[in-house]
C-alpha cells in the first residue's frame, strides 16, 4: 500500500488535511457453514488474523507518527466495502488500489469520491496534469465537483468529450464551472473511434495525465457487467492514469 500512503500524505500536506487509515479484519470470512445448516467460527484463524492486523496497524501508526500530517488509525471487522463506506461518511476522499476491485463497489455505496490508484505509482500534489471525461450527465458533473480540490494548481487540465449523444450539460459549462474556481482547462471534442471508452483511453494516454476524472456507472451496473461500459473498462485496466470516480 506504499503508493496509497504516499499519495494520501502528499494530498494531506497540500491541503492541510488529516489522514484516517483503516485496517479491516472481515470477521464474517472466518464463519463457516456445516452440512446440517449450522455455523461455526474458525476461532484460531480469526485470532491469528486479528493479531496480524493489530500488529500491522501498530507499525503503520508508528510510521505515520514520524510524518508531518495529523492522522488516526481505525479498526473494523466488517466487509471491506461496508467498512470503507462507513469510515468515509465524513471524509473528503477515499484512496484504494485499482487492482483491489473495490473502486466500483465503493463508488456506488459511498457519497465520497474514490481515488483508485495503480499499485506502484503515487500521485504528486499538486497534479502535473489531469483529464476530465465529460458526457454532460449527472455522474460526470458529480465527479467534476469533487475533483476541484485536486485540480487547484494543476497546470494542465483537459476536458475530453466524445461525440456520442445529444443532451446533458454542454462541455463549455464544465469549463465555465472550473474557471470559477480558478482552474484553466482546455476542451478536446473527439469523434468516436471504436467504442467511447477506447476513444477516451487513447485521448487520456496522449495527454500523459496523472488522473482521469469520470462519473461512475452512468449506465446501470448490470448493463455494464453484461455488455461492457466506460466504468468497467477503466476499472479493469491496470495501467494508465489514476481514476477519480463518483456516482
Amino acid at each position: 500500500m506504499e503508493a496509497r500512503l504516499e499519495t494520501a500524505l502528499a494530498i494531506a500536506r497540500a491541503n492541510q488535511g488529516h489522514i484516517t487509515l483503516l485496517v479491516d479484519t472481515p470477521v464474517v470470512r472466518y464463519v463457516a457453514m456445516d452440512p446440517m445448516g449450522g455455523s461455526y467460527v474458525a476461532s484460531d484463524a480469526l485470532k491469528q488474523a486479528m493479531a496480524d492486523d493489530d500488529a500491522a496497524a501498530g507499525k503503520l501508526e508508528d510510521r505515520l507518527s514520524r510524518e508531518d500530517v495529523p492522522f488516526d488509525v481505525v479498526r473494523s471487522e466488517a466487509e471491506p466495502v461496508e467498512a470503507l463506506s462507513k469510515a468515509a461518511r465524513l471524509a473528503d476522499l477515499v484512496i484504494v488500489s485499482r487492482s483491489g476491485g473495490l473502486g466500483g463497489d465503493l463508488a456506488l455505496s459511498s457519497r465520497t469520491p474514490i481515488l483508485a490508484l495503480g499499485d506502484k505509482a503515487a500521485l504528486p500534489a499538486p497534479l502535473s496534469g489531469a483529464c476530465i471525461a465529460w458526457d454532460g450527465g449527472d455522474e460526470a458533473a458529480c465527479a467534476l465537483r469533487h475533483a476541484v480540490p485536486l485540480l487547484v494548481g494543476c497546470p494542465k487540465v483537459q476536458v475530453i468529450t466524445v461525440a456520442e449523444k445529444p443532451g446533458g450539460f454542454p462541455p463549455t459549462e464544465a469549463l465555465r464551472y472550473l474557471s470559477r474556481h480558478g482552474i484553466k482547462a482546455e476542451l478536446d471534442e473527439l469523434p468516436r473511434r471504436g467504442s467511447t471508452e477506447e476513444t477516451l483511453d487513447v485521448a487520456a494516454a496522449r495527454t500523459g495525465a496523472d488522473v482521469l476524472v469520470m462519473g461512475a456507472y452512468g449506465k446501470s451496473r448490470m448493463r455494464e457487467y453484461l455488455f461492457g461500459g466506460v466504468t468497467r473498462y477503466f476499472l479493469d485496466k491496470q495501467d494508465g492514469p489514476a481514476l477519480l470516480l463518483a456516482h
